[in-house]
Formats: structure tokens, C-alpha cells, sequence
């Protein structure tokens, strides 16, 4: 399918009915996430074969172009005027929650006898969160108080740590896949991380100070899709972190860049096009057969990871002195998962394609459930803590 107008007539209606599943999806029970999969799941080699070659030609273009947006967008909440503003319990439990999940899955998964790359990789992606299913299950049941607002700064930041440490347990993986031992493996990890730093900071410091200026006080479309399409190729073909780099670069536009109203308004607006195409396109290039073949994985991974975010919620909230409440219940609240550990199995899936037919099929199982029942954990976390106001608000 590589015809200049099979391709059109394909994006196209990827998008028409990605966007119709997607519209379903905020009027119906189910996650949108899972019935974009479903529908991607249905039109490809596994369904209806309409996109058989989703996963050779389409995926790889599409997925690097929507997490490299997604990377930039989430560098905005690591700026040092931000991670002040959230706090010291904020700054403790999240990187607590993050740092214990990684460590859990990473030993847990390898004490099962997996192979170490998968281990590292699925390390990663347990530490993604749902952001926004965490946002709208207190507001449907009109949350309040400290532990929600503890809550919500947590959920503001952890996908971005998460990211970050996603890019090194991947790089580690390489090496160690690779064979690279001593100095070497060394190296090749501080260029992939160092590298991609360095790589979004070069470009971040013209781009906080030029762009903004044809349009006074916001940067174009052309501005901000330019500069972060071009960070994200060079990494790519410099052999760095672009995720990492992308963070990096929209941190230090949103830290340096003084002049915007709104830096990253351009990029929010054209952002879900592209996420629709990706999660549509991640549930063609799933097969019925790997799905069926991993349930135990996916139990084993719902296990670790439930253990290990009430663990890392517990450890975070004492070390920041926060109430017993908030150290029963921080990690409930945060269960919720959603595209960016899709997005992150995709990476790791092309890095080792030895590990793909496991990696997607056990990312998006637990997704799903995840997706489904960590709403209700968050619902009955902010319950039990005793913030939840079944009635409205009065205005």
C-alpha cells in the first residue's frame, strides 16, 4: 500500500473513523484508548486485513512523530519554577511511586525468568500513568482537599519522569543486549542520555528566544512543529534518546522563553490527530494469537505493578511526612494507565524486535485493564480518604 492516493485515502479514514471511535468513547463506560485498539485491532491482519502493512510502513513514522510531540509537551512540567511550585511531598511521592515501580517490575519480571530486555523494557512502561482519567474521576465525584491536590500534581509530572527513565532503562537494555561491558557500556549510555540533553537544550536555547516573534506572544504551527520534528530526527539519526531529547527541549522553552503567553498551545492543537493514527495503528499491528498467548505475562505484570506503585505511594508519602491516609491510599490513586505505556512497548518493539510479539500484547492487555479498573481505584482511594462530594458543587 504505498500508491500516493491508497496512502491518502488511508490516513484519511484512519482519522474520520479513529475520531468516530474516539467520540464514542467519551459517551459510553469504555476507555477511548481501548476502542481505538479494538478498531485498529479490527482492520488489521488479525480482522478485516485492510491494513496489512501497518506495522512495516505506517507505525514507525506515525509513532515517532506523536511521542516526540508528547515528549515536548510533558518538558513543560519540568521546569524548576514548576517542580518548586508543586512542592516537597509532590517531588517525593512521585519520584518515589516511579523509582519503586521500575525497581519491583524490573527484579520481579527478571526472578520470573524473563529475558532481560523485556524486563527492563516493561520496567519502563509500568511507570506510565492516565493522566487525564485521574483528572476526570475527581471531577465527576467532585474531589477536594489535600490528598486531591497531592493527586493531580503527582499525575502532572510522573509521565514525565517516567519518560526519562524509560530512555535509560532502554539504553541499558541495548548494552546489555549488545554485549558491551566496562567503559564501553558506559559510554554508550551517557551518549544516549547526555546526548539527548545536550541535543534539546542546543536547540531549545534559539528556539525559546526566536520563535514567538511572528506572532507576537505565540509561537506558529510551522515554528513549534519545525523545531520539534527536527529535534526528534536528529536524535533519531544521531543515535540519542528522542524522547529524552524532547523533554529536555520543552524545558527549556517553557523555562526561557519568557515572552510566550502560551508556548505550547501550537503544538496541543494539531497533537490528537496523531495520537488517534497512533493507537489505531498500534492495534493493527497486533496479532490475535500473541494476545491469546500472553495472559500470564499480563497477570504478572497487573500484579507487580499494583504492588509496586501502593509500595512506591507508601515510601514517598513517609519520606515526605505526609498523613497516614495519603500513605494508604497514594498509590490506589494512581493506577490508572493509558497511551503513553503504548507508545513506550512501540519503542522498545522496535529497538528489540525479539521481544515484540510479547511487549505489545502484554502492554495493551494491561492497559486495558488498567484503563477500566484503575478508575474505580482512584474513585475509591479518594473515598476512603474522605474528599469525594457526591453533590454538586454549589457555584
Amino acid at each position: 500500500m504505498r500508491e500516493p492516493h491508497q496512502i491518502l485515502i488511508v490516513i484519511g479514514l484512519l482519522l474520520l473513523l479513529g475520531l468516530v471511535t474516539h467520540v464514542v468513547g467519551r459517551r459510553t463506560a469504555l476507555p477511548r484508548v481501548t476502542l481505538l485498539l479494538l478498531f485498529g485491532l479490527l482492520i488489521g491482519p488479525s480482522g478485516f486485513g485492510l491494513l496489512p502493512d501497518a506495522q512495516e510502513h505506517w507505525f514507525p513514522v506515525v509513532a515517532d512523530m506523536a511521542l516526540v510531540m508528547v515528549g515536548f509537551l510533558l518538558g513543560e512540567r519540568l521546569t524548576v519554577r514548576r517542580l518548586r511550585s508543586i512542592g516537597k511531598p509532590v517531588l517525593w511521592i512521585s519520584l518515589a511511586v516511579v523509582g519503586t515501580t521500575a525497581l519491583v517490575m524490573a527484579f520481579g519480571l527478571a526472578a520470573l525468568g524473563l529475558p532481560l530486555t523485556l524486563c527492563l523494557s516493561l520496567a519502563g512502561v509500568a511507570t506510565a500513568t492516565d493522566p487525564a482519567a485521574t483528572m476526570a474521576v475527581a471531577k465527576e465525584i467532585n474531589a477536594q482537599g489535600p490528598f486531591t491536590d497531592t493527586l493531580l500534581a503527582i499525575v502532572a509530572v510522573d509521565d514525565a519522569w517516567g519518560l526519562m527513565l524509560f530512555s535509560v532503562l532502554l539504553g541499558t537494555a541495548e548494552v546489555l543486549a549488545g554485549g558491551v561491558v566496562g567503559g564501553g557500556a558506559l559510554l554508550h549510555v551517557l551518549w544516549e542520555i547526555g546526548g539527548a540533553i545536550g541535543l534539546g537544550a542546543l536547540l531549545g536555547l534559539p528556539m525559546a528566544y526566536l520563535t514567538g516573534r511572528i506572532e507576537k506572544g505565540e509561537p506558529t504551527l510551522g515554528e513549534a512543529l519545525g523545531v520539534v520534528f527536527l529535534c526528534g530526527g536528529v536524535a533519531i539519526w544521531i543515535g540519542v534518546s528522542f524522547l529524552l531529547a524532547a523533554i529536555t527541549l520543552g524545558s527549556v522553552v517553557a523555562s526561557l522563553a519568557k515572552h510566550h503567553k502560551r508556548p505550547f498551545h501550537a503544538i496541543e492543537g494539531i497533537e490528537m490527530p496523531f495520537l488517534v493514527m497512533f493507537f489505531v495503528l498500534a492495534g493493527a499491528s497486533l496479532y490475535l494469537r500473541s494476545l491469546a498467548a500472553v495472559g500470564e505475562p499480563v497477570n504478572r505484570f497487573v500484579l507487580l505493578r499494583t504492588g509496586s506503585r501502593v509500595l512506591g505511594g507508601w515510601l514517598g508519602s513517609r519520606l515526605a511526612g505526609a498523613p497516614v491516609s495519603t500513605r494508604r491510599w497514594i498509590g490506589w490513586a494512581l493506577m490508572p494507565q493509558a497511551g503513553v505505556a503504548v507508545g513506550m512497548s512501540l519503542l522498545a518493539a522496535q529497538r528489540f524486535p525479539e521481544i515484540a510479539d510479547t511487549i505489545l500484547p502484554v502492554v495493551v492487555g494491561s492497559t486495558v485493564l488498567f484503563e477500566v479498573l484503575g478508575p474505580i481505584a482512584t474513585r475509591i482511594a479518594l473515598r476512603a480518604v474522605g474528599e469525594a462530594q457526591l453533590e454538586p458543587l454549589a457555584p
